[in-house]
């Protein structure tokens, strides 16, 4: 076998290893890192929208997202800063929703353009040199806008938010890392199959120029791009007096440090902290609702009733024993439109809805020490809690929709404009109960599969 044929399969070897390594160790961390970013976006992008310092782009939800596209980074004058900032920061949430939910997530897929799209869209704004002394005008305008927001919220939210740049920053950073990997793998396995392909097309012995090679490239590998500093690495490596010595690099870069201890958390386990972290992560929407929801409590308060209702009042209070409670008859409507009415103590809600958000963004602001402390629970201890919030979003998400109707319909006419509609919040938690229950289907189908497994004696599938 000739040293390049050697080589060659050396190479093989090592990319193959490498392969795995990023697909067990660095995909699952890349897309939760992403999740992460998502979620950390998205407070700081509300509490804009909350203090008008974005418009809700119209054409939002109607946005088609099929690939990556980072929004427009240009400048532009002062006076349009309101109309292309709403519509750059809501394009920038739709981006990264479609990058979090709806991306494919294995090696293959992320080829040299789709790691450039990413790059392009994680730095849209710089996360790790938040400044106002920053060029990029995107930047220099998100580090204005939370700026004043921290102005105007509670020490709760604030905490959100203060947690939420910590988490852009750090997940940007960890990102731009893992990509980095991605692309290092992606040149080394091009290279490869251009070797391949060069030693296929030429007599044993012939040494190719590149010019050569860029000849007959269309013909060696079909459909793909040529790439003339790659080309000229593979030439310099195999052909250059120093030589030996890049090989060694390139072999060294594709090195897995201990291989040996490079074990996934339990694949099982993983579906259920994977949920749990969504959960976590609506926290800062159950904010956004808990003071919308005290702004229409109170404008409500202020509404103008007879004499009998208040006494019909105060009997029904005597009664109930909630001289101190805001006590809501509640009318909620099933998937087969029928309807039945409860009654909700407003200040028991509250106090929960402040209790949960404490709960959530425990889990949601520090991934890797939450992360931790989930790995230490057992399995059925992770899915009953995972189980029990999954329930608890959903009965939360239907009283919050009848109290939203109930707050539009009873205040007087005069005022119904300025209650403050939950409809976004009530879509995404919504939504975050969804994701969570499917990562507990996912757990629970696995479990099954290999019962089934054991059941019939076959060797379970390593995950």
């Amino acid at each position: 076998m000739s040293e390049l044929a050697s080589y060659i399969k050396t190479l093989a070897d090592a990319i193959d290893d490498r392969r795995q390594w990023l697909e067990a160790s660095e995909v699952p961390k890349l897309k939760e890192d992403l999740r992460v970013f998502q979620t950390s976006y998205s407070v700081l992008y509300n509490a804009f929208l909350k203090k008008g310092l974005v418009n809700e782009d119209p054409y939002k939800q109607e946005a088609k997202v099929r690939e990556i596209q980072a929004p427009d980074s240009s400048n532009f004058a002062e006076g349009e800063k309101m109309d292309k900032l709403s519509v750059r920061f809501a394009n920038f949430d739709n981006q990264l929703d479609f990058l979090v939910n709806f991306y494919q997530y294995d090696i293959e897929f992320f080829t040299m353009d789709r790691i450039k799209r990413i790059l392009s869209l994680i730095k849209f704004i710089d996360w790790i040199h938040f400044s106002p002394n920053s060029a990029s005008i995107n930047t220099y305008y998100a580090v204005e806008f939370t700026n004043k927001i921290k102005m105007y919220f509670d020490q709760l939210t604030l905490r959100l938010i203060n947690e939420s740049l910590c988490n852009l920053e750090r997940t940007s950073g960890a990102v731009i890392d893992s990509l980095k990997l991605f692309a290092n793998f992606n040149k080394e396995s091009y290279k490869l199959k251009a070797r391949v392909a060069i030693a296929a097309a030429f007599p044993e012995g012939e040494t190719p120029t590149p010019a050569q090679i860029k000849k007959k490239f269309p013909s060696l590998m079909p459909g793909v791009p040529y790439y003339p500093e790659l080309i000229e690495e593979i030439f310099k490596e195999d052909h250059s007096n120093n030589g030996g010595e890049l090989r060694k690099a390139v072999l060294k870069s594709l090195t897995v440090a201990e291989k040996d201890e490079v074990v996934s958390a339990t694949p099982f386990k993983q579906h259920l902290i994977e949920g749990i972290q969504v959960i976590g992560g609506v926290s800062y929407v159950l904010a956004d609702v808990a003071l919308k929801l005290d702004e229409n409590n109170a404008l409500l308060a202020h509404k103008k009733i007879t004499l009998g209702q208040r006494i019909r009042r105060f009997i029904r209070e005597l009664f109930h024993k909630e001289f101190d409670s805001v006590v809501y008859d509640l009318q909620y409507v099933d998937h087969a439109r029928n309807s039945s009415v409860k009654r909700v103590n407003f200040n028991a809600l509250r106090a929960d809805i402040d209790k949960q958000i404490k709960n959530f963004s425990q889990i949601a602001a520090n991934k890797d020490t939450s992360v931790a402390k989930l790995q230490e629970l057992q399995e059925n201890q992770l899915l009953v809690f995972l189980e029990k919030n999954i329930r608890y979003l959903q009965t939360l998400h239907k009283t919050l929709a009848a109290m939203d109707e109930y707050f539009k319909t009873n205040v007087d006419k005069d005022d119904r404009s300025r209650v403050k509609g939950i409809k976004p919040e009530l879509s995404t938690i919504k939504t975050t109960f969804i994701k969570a229950n499917q990562k507990r289907c996912d757990y629970t189908a696995q479990k099954e599969e290999e019962a089934q497994f054991k059941k019939l004696g076959i060797a379970v599938p390593k995950q």
